[in-house]
C-alpha cells in the first residue's frame, strides 16, 4: 500500500497572486497579494523561503512569525493565518500596501492631504506606546518599510523581525545585517562604552523621527539630513526636534509625544483626528453623544479621503443604525458616503438598510428618507419599489403631519416610473383624488395637481382619459389660487394627451371660466392656455391631415419621455411650494391652519357644494377683481369636473406648498395682440329726410282721431322738448343702475331656482315615504 504525503502549500486555504506591490519590506520577506480561496476576499501574504546557510536569519523570521501571531492591536498589522514548513514561512494578514508605495500613488494623484498624514502618524505613535508602555517591548525597526496601509487608509505597524524585550529577557537586540535598516539606528548605539543614559523608548523615538522626515521629504539619504526639517509642517517641527535630539534622555515617551501634538494648535489637533478617535470609542459613547456626532459628521465628509469614508465611516454608520438605534441622524452622512460606492456595492450595503428604514414608524426617519430619495432612487429596482417601498410610503398620504403628506406627494415624482400598473393607476390615484379634494392644506392640494401633471405620461391611456381632465378641472375650482394656476399649467403640460374633442368640449370651457378669476396670475395663465389650445384647434381645422399627428399620444400606452417636458413647470411648483409649506407649518404647527378670507369659487347650481376648506393665506394681487357672490347658471356643463369624484376612492384620511409664478415652456403661449382694435363707438343717427312724418302722425286704420290725441305724438313732443344737441349719448346713460338691476334680477332668478329645487326634493321625499306604506306596529324604521 502506497501513502502519498500531502502538500501543505497546495492545501493552504489562501492563493498567492503573482503581482507584487512595489515598495515591499527590505530583508528576506517578500510581500504578495492574495485571496482566500473560499470567499475570494483579498489578503496580503508575507513569504519567507528557508535557505541553507542562513540559520540566524531563519530564526529572526520565525520570531517575527510568532510575535505577529500573538500581538493584537488596532494599529499593528492584523494576523489572519500562517503556514510554517521546512521550506517556507507564510504569514497571511489583512490586505495592505507598503507606506512608501501608498504615499507615492496618493501624491501623483494629488489627493494626499496633511490631515491624512496627521492621523497616520498618530496611529504609529499609538502602536509604539502600546509596545513600550503596555508590553515592555522595543520594536527596533521603525522605518518607512515597516509601515503598511489598509484599504481604509489606516496605518499599521509591521516589521516585527528585530523586536526584543525591554526588560532584558531573551538577550539583547538581534543583529540586523541589512545596511538599509542600520541607518535608522540612533547615534548612542555607536557608543561602545555604553555610558549614555537613555530610556527604554529612546531608540524607537529616534527612529520615529526618521519616519516623520521620510513621510514629508522622501527616502532618508543619510542621518545628517535629519538636521534640516525640510517640508515638515511648522506645528510639528518643535516635537520632531525633540525626537532627533542628540541627548536620548530628553526624547519623550510615545504617550507624551501624542499629548504634546494634540495640544491646541498642535499638528494632530484637527477634526479628522477627533472623528477617528470618536469612531474608535463609539461603542462606549452615550446616545446623546452619538446623536450629536452623526449630526455634525456630514459637514466634514467632503474634506476626508474617499477610501476612509467608504471603508471606515460607512461600516460604523451601518453598525450604528443596525445595533445602536441611531435613528434618522445617520441618513444624511450615509447617503453622502454612498456617493463614493459603485452600483453593485451600493446594492449590497445601502439598499438593504434603506428598505428596512422605510418600515420604521419614526416620523423623522420617514421624512428624511422622502427628502433624500433622489440620492438612492436609481439603485432601487421595480420589484423592490412595488413590494417593499411603496406599501410603506403610501401611509404618508394619511399622516396627520402636513410635512410628511407633502413630502410623500413629492416623492411620487421619483417613484412613479418604477410603479406597476395597479400601484400607479389605482392605488396612487385614490390617494391623489382624496388629497386634491379634501386635504385641508391648500399648498398640498396644489402639489398634488403638480405631481399629477408630471406623472401623467406614465399613466395608462384609460386612466389618463378618466383622470387628467377631471382632476385639473377640479383644481381650477380650488379656493387656493396657486392650485388654480397649477390646474391651468397641468392642462398645458399634458396638452398632447387630449383629443381635439376633449380640448373643445372639456378643457376650453373650464379655462374660459378662469378669465374672470379674482387673481390676476390665474387669469394670465388661463389666457395663455386658451390661446394655445385655440391655436392647436385652428391648425387642425385648417389642415385636417394633422389630426393624427396631434392625437398620436392620446391612446399611447405610456410616454415616459413626456416627464421631462413637464419638468419645466413642475419643477418650480414643487420647489417653490415646499419652501412656503415649511413656512406655513412653522407658523401654524397644528394640522389645520386658521381660515382666511380667500374668495370662494362660484359653484354650479344643482351640484353638491364642497365643504368650506381652510387654506393658507395668499397675498392679493393688484389686479384683484371684485368677487361675484351670485351663483352661476344651473345649466353649466360640469361633467368633466365631477367625474374625478364619482369614482369610489375608498375611505382614506389625508400638507403644504406655496406658489411661484412661472410661464410654461409651451411655445405657443405667447400673447397675441388681438385685442388692440377694441369695440368701435356707434356713430350718431342721421337726421330723417325733409318732409318725413313721425309715426305718431299716421292714422293706423283705426277710428276717427279722438280728442285724447295720439300717445306716440305725446312721446314725440316730450322727446323734442327734452332733447339737447349732442354727438353721442352712450356715455351719459346711467349704466350703473342697469347693472345693479341686472344683478338683482340674476340673484332673484337664482333664488327662485333654488326654491324650486327645494320643493322638488321635498316632493320626491314625500313620494318615497308614500310608496313605502304605513309602518307596522312594533317596528322601528332605520334611516
Amino acid at each position: 500500500m502506497w501513502f502519498f504525503a500531502r502538500d501543505p502549500v497546495r492545501d493552504f486555504p489562501f492563493e498567492l497572486s503573482p503581482e507584487l506591490p512595489k515598495g515591499g519590506p527590505p530583508g528576506p520577506w517578500v510581500l504578495h497579494r492574495g485571496r482566500k480561496k473560499a470567499t475570494g476576499s483579498p489578503v496580503s501574504i508575507f513569504v519567507y523561503d528557508v535557505k541553507p546557510g542562513v540559520e540566524e536569519q531563519t530564526q529572526v523570521a520565525k520570531a517575527a512569525f510568532k510575535r505577529l501571531k500573538t500581538l493584537r492591536h488596532p494599529n499593528i498589522l492584523a494576523y489572519i493565518d500562517g503556514l510554517e514548513t521546512d521550506k517556507c514561512l507564510h504569514i497571511v494578514t489583512e490586505a495592505v500596501t507598503p507606506l512608501g508605495a501608498y504615499l507615492k500613488a496618493r501624491a501623483e494623484a494629488g489627493d494626499l492631504k496633511e490631515l491624512e498624514l496627521s492621523w497616520g502618524l498618530h496611529q504609529i505613535v499609538k502602536a509604539l506606546s502600546f509596545l513600550v508602555n503596555d508590553c515592555s517591548l522595543i520594536h527596533n525597526n521603525v522605518c518607512m518599510a515597516a509601515v503598511f496601509v489598509d484599504r481604509a487608509g489606516e496605518w499599521k505597524l509591521g516589521g516585527l523581525d528585530y523586536m526584543y524585550s525591554a526588560q532584558g529577557n531573551g538577550g539583547g537586540p538581534p543583529r540586523k545585517g541589512i545596511p538599509e535598516l542600520e541607518q535608522y539606528d540612533p547615534p548612542e548605539l555607536a557608543d561602545a562604552s555604553g555610558r549614555a543614559v537613555r530610556e527604554k523608548w529612546s531608540a524607537d523615538m529616534w527612529r520615529l523621527g526618521c519616519l516623520i522626515w521620510e513621510v514629508f521629504n522622501g527616502p532618508l539619504p543619510r542621518a545628517a539630513a535629519l538636521r534640516n526639517p525640510g517640508k515638515i509642517p511648522k506645528s510639528l517641527v518643535p516635537h520632531y526636534c525633540e525626537l532627533v535630539g542628540a541627548n536620548p534622555k530628553v526624547r519623550p515617551n510615545p504617550a507624551r509625544f501624542l499629548q504634546n501634538c494634540r495640544a491646541p494648535d498642535g499638528f494632530m489637533n484637527n477634526r479628522f483626528v477627533e472623528i477617528n478617535l470618536f469612531l474608535e470609542e463609539i461603542q462606549i459613547k452615550e446616545p446623546a453623544e452619538k446623536q450629536k456626532f452623526f449630526q455634525e459628521l456630514s459637514k466634514s465628509l467632503d474634506s476626508f479621503p474617499e477610501d476612509f469614508c467608504r471603508h471606515k465611516v460607512l461600516p460604523q454608520l451601518l453598525t450604528a443604525f443596525e445595533f445602536g438605534n441611531a435613528g434618522a441622524v445617520v441618513l444624511t452622512p450615509l447617503f453622502k458616503v454612498g456617493k463614493f460606492l459603485g452600483a453593485e456595492e451600493y446594492q449590497q450595503k445601502i439598499i438593504p438598510v434603506v428598505v428596512k428604514m422605510f418600515s420604521s414608524t419614526d416620523r423623522a426617519m420617514r421624512i428624511r428618507l422622502l427628502q433624500q430619495m433622489e440620492q438612492f432612487i436609481q439603485y432601487l429596482d421595480e420589484p423592490t419599489v412595488n413590494t417593499q417601498i411603496f406599501p410603506h410610503v403610501v401611509h404618508g398620504f394619511l399622516d396627520t403631519n402636513p410635512a410628511i403628506r407633502e413630502q410623500t406627494v413629492k416623492s411620487m415624482l421619483l417613484l412613479a416610473p418604477k410603479l406597476n400598473e395597479t400601484n400607479l393607476n389605482v392605488e396612487l390615484m385614490k390617494h391623489f383624488a382624496r388629497l386634491q379634494a379634501k386635504d385641508e392644506q391648500g399648498p398640498i392640494r396644489c402639489n398634488t395637481t403638480v405631481c399629477l401633471g408630471k406623472i401623467g405620461s406614465y399613466l395608462s391611456a384609460s386612466t389618463r382619459h378618466r383622470v387628467l381632465a377631471s382632476a385639473f378641472s377640479r383644481a381650477t375650482k380650488d379656493p387656493f389660487a396657486p392650485s388654480r394656476v397649477a390646474g391651468v399649467l397641468g392642462f398645458a403640460a399634458t396638452h398632447n394627451l387630449y383629443s381635439m374633442n376633449d380640448c373643445a368640449h372639456k378643457i376650453l370651457p373650464v379655462l374660459c371660466s378662469l378669465t374672470v378669476d379674482p387673481e390676476r396670475s390665474v387669469r394670465d395663465q388661463a389666457f395663455k392656455a386658451i390661446r394655445s389650445f385655440l391655436s392647436k384647434l385652428e391648425s387642425v381645422s385648417e389642415d385636417p391631415t394633422q389630426l393624427a399627428e396631434a392625437e398620436k399620444d392620446v391612446h399611447a400606452a405610456s410616454s415616459p419621455g413626456m416627464g421631462g417636458a413637464a419638468a419645466s413647470w413642475a419643477g418650480w411648483a414643487v420647489t417653490g411650494v415646499s419652501s412656503l409649506t415649511s413656512k406655513l407649518i412653522r407658523a401654524h404647527p397644528t394640522a389645520a391652519p386658521a381660515e382666511t378670507n380667500v374668495p370662494q369659487r362660484p359653484v354650479s347650481e344643482g351640484l353638491p357644494a364642497p365643504a368650506p376648506t381652510p387654506v393658507a393665506a395668499t397675498p392679493t394681487t393688484s389686479g384683484h377683481w371684485e368677487t361675484q357672490e351670485e351663483s352661476k347658471d344651473a345649466e353649466e356643463d360640469s361633467t368633466a369636473a365631477d367625474r374625478w369624484d364619482d369614482e369610489d376612492w375608498g375611505s382614506l384620511e389625508t400638507s403644504n406648498p406655496g406658489h411661484k409664478s412661472q410661464e410654461s415652456d409651451w411655445s405657443s403661449w405667447e400673447a397675441e395682440d388681438a385685442w388692440e382694435q377694441g369695440w368701435q363707438e356707434p356713430s350718431p343717427p342721421e337726421p330723417p329726410p325733409e318732409g318725413t312724418r313721425l309715426a305718431s302722425e299716421y292714422n293706423w286704420g283705426g277710428p276717427e282721431p279722438s280728442d285724447k290725441g295720439d300717445p306716440f305724438a305725446a312721446l314725440s313732443v316730450h322727446r323734442e322738448a327734452g332733447a339737447q344737441p349732442r354727438r353721442d349719448s352712450w356715455g351719459d346713460d346711467n349704466w350703473e343702475g342697469l347693472e345693479a338691476e341686472s344683478r338683482q334680477a340674476k340673484a332673484e332668478l337664482a333664488r327662485k331656482k333654488r326654491e324650486e329645487r327645494r320643493r322638488e326634493m321635498e316632493a320626491k321625499r314625500a313620494e318615497k315615504k308614500t310608496a313605502k306604506g304605513p309602518m307596522k306596529l312594533g317596528t322601528r324604521k332605520l334611516d
